[in-house]
């Protein structure tokens, strides 16, 4: 925020958010809520959180409307691809002042007409299921977090603790010139591919994410193949 400080910000009307971030895991902290919220009633900058991640792997999920002005400035969107595994039907929410929501509904309803009723009745049954579904969900994630996390410090990286979300950001080896030299080398070496942070934007170049999708069997099978390798290089 200090950076944009010195930056003209004029002509900014939206400040795009992402916590918890991907591919970071970072969780969102009201603190920093808390900082966003003033920057953006001080320029008259709405901020648009995009929250999908909140209930995976996720303790403390934490909405930016729970914070105090945060309703004066800001709007924040859910989706039940990751909470129910419903990706790809595209169902969502967006939450935020009537007047907000008002604006974006107008612009929706010249891109589109609704949406199929099936995949409306299904999204409303899941919203009922109780606590136990996360818990089990989130069992099943935590299992194969387990698994990435070793697979990755296996080969040098370094994973920072407190990660949030589907996916394991991790440091590569300070030897490697970036992430996608050494996501080519483990590609080329063992077919096992780390996507290489650099994709997400320049600061992530020395980094690579793993993701959480994959089944414990298809990880538990990249760690016999990367371990197939070290033995041979050793």
């Amino acid at each position: 925020l200090e950076a944009l400080e010195r930056e003209d910000l004029s002509r900014v009307k939206l400040l795009w958010l992402n916590y918890p971030h991907m591919p970071t895991g970072t969780p969102a902290q009201a603190a920093v809520f808390q900082q966003l919220i003033a920057f953006a009633r001080r320029h008259q900058i709405l901020l648009v959180n995009d929250n999908p991640y909140s209930f995976i792997l996720n303790d403390q999920p934490l909405s930016i409307l729970s914070q105090e002005g945060a309703m004066e400035v800001a709007i924040e969107l859910n989706s039940m691809s990751k909470s129910f595994n419903m990706a790809g039907w595209r169902i969502g929410s967006l939450c935020g002042r009537a007047d907000y929501l008002d604006t974006v509904l107008k612009f929706k309803s010249n891109m589109d007409s609704g949406m199929f009723k099936p995949a409306q009745l299904a999204a409303v049954q899941a919203l009922q299921l109780e606590g136990d579904w996360f818990e089990q969900l989130n069992a099943v994630y935590q299992a194969r977090k387990m698994k990435a996390v070793g697979l990755l410090r296996s080969i040098g990286c370094t994973v920072a603790d407190g990660q949030v979300g589907m996916f394991v950001w991790a440091k590569v080896p300070q030897q490697y010139k970036d992430g996608y030299a050494f996501s080519d080398e483990w590609l080329y070496e063992t077919h096992v591919f780390l996507t290489p942070g650099g994709i997400f934007g320049t600061q992530g170049d020395a980094y690579v994410r793993l993701s959480l999708c994959s089944s414990e069997a298809v990880l538990e099978e990249a760690q016999r193949r990367i371990g197939a390798h070290q033995k041979v290089l050793d």
